[in-house]
């Protein structure tokens, strides 16, 4: 626990607020002490942008206040105030009137002796409201504590590959276009040190006037990024001069969405020849594509990490739902079996075959212990990694590929001498293949193949989301399975002739194939973590190609709509 960090036994009669600094955008950049207070509290408050990034730390049932939206009619318990309205199924969300107004609202909470997190973006010391409500509950005798956060006038810069400082040690002067007076532009104009500009899209060119009129050369270096530290991020290098006519070009302006805040850094730290040896960011070799992973939620949640880490952003469509067998007997006598020791081995399949026997042994209140004396096996990682979180560490995973062939290839055979127990229980899909039964059987096992779980097709995806499968909206999508295939395209439609398909085998491929898809990535192994490297692969391939060309670095969907894919090399 951090030494700022208040107990929960220590929580004070009239509650305890934190004001917290949620950064730029990009989660990870939430602070360890940011986590921590989140996780203990029983009220968040902040505006929808910042509810996106803290949420998820926040414990199962935290009243969530969007601080933007109007007033509900049902009180707080005990306090007369607005009640918070629902924002999900997951927590209870209440709506304030104004940001202005949400000071009232915390130190209401606050009173009932709630722990009120205050969750600003960038850092609380530079939010336009938070000194506000700070005094606010100082005057009326709530304690409070602060939590610094990163602010978007360091984090967005440091994001797009534009250092504010170096050996030279140049002052650095940050200015607020909005607020900031005459004097300001004076003084900002005759320095010669870099200067952090936050402003919107539309007025960039107006700050870049207010700066040349006050001394600063136009030919001075400046880039200009929007979503800074998001995989929406972009940024435009230019000059005080040329920037109105880089953006126009760019066709980023005019646009509806001029009012977007953005962060221009002026000076010779931004000129365009470092930035492109330190744009790590935008850099990515999946930077800005929108992945589509139709796999099970549970599934999809690692590779889904993987591909953020490749600067991607997944989208999770589930094809398939997991269903219990139509007839449970058959899997209740194995699970029995396990117990009075009928069994030699377990061989799991998948992630999926792991879940349906865990529950199975939570309905009979079992634990891990009820494996001992049994051996257990893992057809890959992701599987073994399952058990492990069941409290089974597996004997057996394959050495080479992970599959039921490779499983197979480091199976002993069954030895009279060795083995008091001829008996192998394989809990598995209703639709798996026999691989592994035959390859069992021929090592001398008995096998009782028995249906753990049934796949079935899920439900169709919103409609906006089937419109951008079959209109190129996504880069690429990854097939772990033909029935990942068939059932994708039985409940969305087959992906656009743009987008990059991507497949972890050669029967999962051959199956993309039948379906008029063309296959531009294939994995070198039938790993899920493997296929999800061979995108990026493929990416940073595409992107290299474009640099050496001259050409600008696109994604697959901002193609021409019908122009043909390239099969990278």
């Amino acid at each position: 626990m951090s030494p700022t960090a208040l107990p929960a036994a220590a929580v004070p009669e009239h509650g305890h607020v934190t004001f917290l600094g949620a950064g730029p955008g990009d989660p990870g950049l939430l602070t360890l002490r940011a986590v921590e207070a989140l996780a203990n509290a029983d009220v968040l408050v902040a505006e929808h942008e910042v509810l996106d990034v803290v949420r998820t730390h926040a414990r199962p049932g935290v009243s969530v206040v969007n601080a933007e939206t109007g007033p509900s009619s049902d009180p707080l318990p005990g306090t007369g105030t607005p009640h918070p309205k629902l924002v999900d199924g997951t927590s209870t969300s209440v709506e304030v009137p104004a940001v202005r107004d949400a000071s009232h609202l915390v130190m209401e909470a606050a009173r009932g002796g709630r722990r009120v997190v205050r969750a600003v973006s960038g850092d609380p010391g530079l939010d336009t409201y938070a000194a506000e409500e700070m005094l606010a509950c100082a005057a009326a005798g709530v304690p409070f504590e602060v939590v610094p956060g990163v602010a978007a006038a360091v984090g967005v810069p440091a994001y797009a590959g534009v250092p504010l400082r170096d050996a030279q040690g140049a002052d650095v002067r940050f200015v607020d276009a909005r607020t900031a007076s005459d004097r300001c532009w004076t003084e900002v104009g005759a320095s010669d040190g870099t200067v952090v500009v936050s402003t919107t899209l539309d007025s960039v060119a107006a700050a870049a006037g207010e700066l040349v009129s006050a001394g600063r050369k136009p030919d001075t270096p400046m880039t200009v990024t929007v979503a800074g530290t998001t995989t929406r991020q972009r940024t435009w290098s230019a000059t005080l001069g040329t920037i109105a006519q880089t953006l126009k070009q760019a066709k980023v302006l005019p646009s509806p969405e001029g009012g977007r805040p953005v962060i221009a850094v002026v000076g010779e730290r931004s000129a365009p020849a470092q930035r492109d040896r330190l744009a790590w960011f935008e850099s990515k070799p999946l930077f800005g594509w929108k992945v589509l992973v139709p796999r099970t939620k549970e599934q999809a949640a690692s590779l889904s990490d993987q591909l953020r880490s490749y600067g991607a952003v997944p989208h999770e469509v589930p094809t398939i739902a997991v269903e219990p067998p139509r007839t449970p007997q058959q899997m209740e006598r194995a699970v029995k079996g396990l117990v009075t020791g009928r069994y030699e081995w377990i061989a799991f399949t998948s992630v999926n075959a792991v879940k349906a026997v865990r529950e199975k042994f939570e309905e009979y209140g079992l634990d891990a212990r009820a494996f001992a004396g049994i051996k257990v096996a893992a057809v890959g990682e992701q599987t073994a990694k399952a058990l492990i979180a069941f409290g089974v560490k597996p004997d057996l995973v394959p050495s080479g590929e992970q599959s039921a062939a490779g499983l197979l290839e480091d199976w002993p055979p069954y030895d009279p001498v060795f083995d008091p127990i001829d008996r192998v229980f394989l809990p598995r899909a209703d639709i798996a293949t026999e691989t592994l039964v035959a390859g069992l059987i021929e090592l001398g096992w008995e096998v009782d193949d028995v249906t753990a779980y049934r796949t079935v097709r899920a439900s169709p995806p919103p409609a906006e989301t089937r419109e951008a499968i079959k209109g190129g909206g996504f880069d690429a999508v990854l097939f772990t399975s033909s029935s990942t295939v068939r059932n994708l395209v039985g409940i969305a439609g087959k992906p656009h002739n743009v987008t990059v398909i991507a497949c972890i085998g050669p029967a999962t491929a051959k199956t993309a194939e039948e379906h008029g898809l063309r296959v531009d990535v294939m994995a070198p192994e039938p790993s899920v973590h493997k296929l999800a490297e061979a995108l990026a692969d493929f990416g940073l391939r595409r992107r290299t190609a474009a640099l050496e060309a001259g050409d600008p670095v696109t994604r697959p969907s901002e193609r021409r709509p019908g122009s043909r894919r390239r099969r990278a090399t």
